[in-house]
């Protein structure tokens, strides 16, 4: 049986431990990503490949790295129902 967990952290991208890898086919293209790169401060890796198409999805990742989302407060059910009848929540809205 393959055990799954090994109790090492995975690395984040973009860390020295774990570089973003993009691949582009001009030196142009080169420039301009890794000023966005030197810009955030991530660590990366850029290869030069003319002949094949171009892959920046470590660079997308890291650019639309989802935001924590705060979770509402629910009311309680004894708390005066925020629809501002003056009624309890349980007695109004929470049926």
């Amino acid at each position: 049986m393959e055990k799954i967990f090994n109790g090492q952290k995975t690395a984040k991208l973009g860390t020295e431990k774990k570089p973003a890898v993009v691949n582009v086919q001009t030196e142009k293209r080169i420039q301009e990503v890794s000023s966005i790169f030197e810009e955030k401060g991530w660590k990366y890796i850029i290869g030069l490949e003319p002949d094949k198409p171009e892959d920046i999805t470590d660079l997308e990742i890291l650019l639309n790295s989802p935001k924590s989302k705060i979770a509402e407060k629910k009311v309680g059910r004894n708390e005066p129902c925020p629809c501002g009848s003056g009624n309890k929540y349980k007695k109004c809205c929470g049926k």
